[in-house]
């Protein structure tokens, strides 16, 4: 404990001496370990958001899209992804027949103005079944929902999201009962959803959605035709014998590439694949910052070397053994890479609860310990070789050292 001290000691006091040197060596280091840590806290968090939004469509539920959407497991690229043929209510009925499947609910959905009180704003439509509410959890906050009557009617009900609902009139309880204008055409709302969040990286703000009967829309979708089919299945263990059953039924009256049937952790996993692969690439590129710090460091420990050549040499005069001299260099550069690290730890940390408001980012234990292990690791890889030539200095040559 006593030797350690000692190298400690000396250590931060020619750290202190060159306090300028000490910080601009550690700089790379820094540079390095905050851009890791940064870039994990962001993944971690991005994994996080897009868990979260699946697991808000709901439990054991099969949608089926337009076209091949996923195909080997990543969203397929060119005219086959969401491209395909759409579906009417044929393919519901069709469905139907599934005892495993707990609810059927078509879906048509369109981006247009939506005006309500004095206010104009861009929404997207969900022309849908009120089974939809149960199958993506979508909770009520004030009034209540349109019902399979208000459908067969054809009723010009709307449920709104809660932003879309204050950006038109400000209040949520002042939009309930009011009309909104809907493709030209007056909608009642008799319902405010409890917020669900969404809209980040180009999805969908699930807040800002209108949800209105199906059949009403067809006033604005002439062709009757559905963008998608949720299918929510009775049961987990079901959920691979209904995916075959509704492919069976659906090959009747389409080929292959003109449908998917997805899971929603399938597209979590091809969006995770995606994200991984840029998280890769961006580690690698912040991986050079800490392969230059760590040249910078070897480069001022072999400037210490030379500027300590005598110290080298007396203390080998008055007993130190090459090892000690070794390890004295190694504990000094991996304390200089540590100095790195703790500051890039401090700055990530400080970044990540700016943006926390914004992005979805946290850090966790592990990328402390990641970072901190990364640090001392570059610390000895690129200390050791200085360390090794101030061990092999001849006591009697670095006494005459000038």
């Amino acid at each position: 404990m006593t030797y350690f001290y000692f190298i400690l000691k000396s250590a931060l006091e020619d750290f202190r001496r060159n306090k300028v040197r000490t910080l601009l060596t550690s700089l790379g280091i820094l540079i390095g370990v905050s851009s890791v840590v940064l870039l994990m806290a962001f993944g971690l968090g991005l994994k996080k958001y897009i868990t979260d939004q699946f697991e808000s469509l709901g439990a054991n539920l099969l949608i089926i899209f337009p076209g091949k959407l996923i195909q080997n497991g990543q969203f397929r690229q060119g005219p086959g992804g969401l491209g395909g043929k759409r579906f009417d209510e044929k393919d519901v009925l069709k469905l139907t027949k599934i005892k495993t499947a707990l609810y059927i609910v078509p879906a048509f959905t369109k981006t247009v103005e939506v005006s309500g009180g004095s206010h104009t704003e861009t929404a997207d439509i969900y022309a849908t079944t009120n089974d939809i509410f149960a199958i993506r959890n979508l909770e009520l906050d004030l009034g209540s929902y349109f019902t399979a009557t208000d459908n067969d009617k054809r009723s010009k009900y709307a449920v709104l999201g809660p932003k879309i609902a204050e950006k038109l009139f400000g209040t949520k309880e002042t939009a309930l009962g009011r009309s909104v204008k809907i493709e030209n055409q007056g909608f009642k709302v008799v319902g405010i959803l409890k917020s669900k969040g969404g809209g980040g990286f180009g999805g969908p703000d699930l807040d800002s959605f209108a949800y209105i009967p199906y059949k009403t829309s067809y006033s604005f979708n002439p062709d009757k035709k559905f963008i998608a089919i949720n299918i929510k299945v009775d049961r987990q263990d079901n959920i691979q014998s209904t995916k075959e059953q509704v492919k069976k039924i659906m090959l009747d009256r389409y080929s292959e590439d003109d449908f998917s049937v997805i899971e929603a952790t399938e597209i979590l996993n091809a969006v995770s694949s995606i994200f991984a692969i840029m998280n890769a690439v961006l580690v690698a590129i912040a991986a050079i910052s800490l392969i230059v710090g760590g040249i910078g460091i070897m480069n001022i420990m072999y400037v210490s070397v030379v500027e300590r050549t005598k110290e080298i040499g007396i203390r080998r005069a008055v007993g130190a053994t090459r090892s000690d001299i070794l390890y004295q260099f190694l504990i000094e550069s991996v304390i200089l890479s540590l100095v790195g690290g703790f500051l890039g730890l401090l700055i990530s940390y400080l970044v990540v609860l700016l943006v926390q408001k914004f992005f979805p980012a946290y850090m966790n234990l592990e990328s402390i310990l990641i970072a901190l292990g990364v640090s001392s690791l570059i610390g000895i890889v690129f200390g050791v070789f200085p360390a090794r030539k101030a061990s092999l200095l001849s006591p009697i040559d670095a006494i005459r050292y000038e």
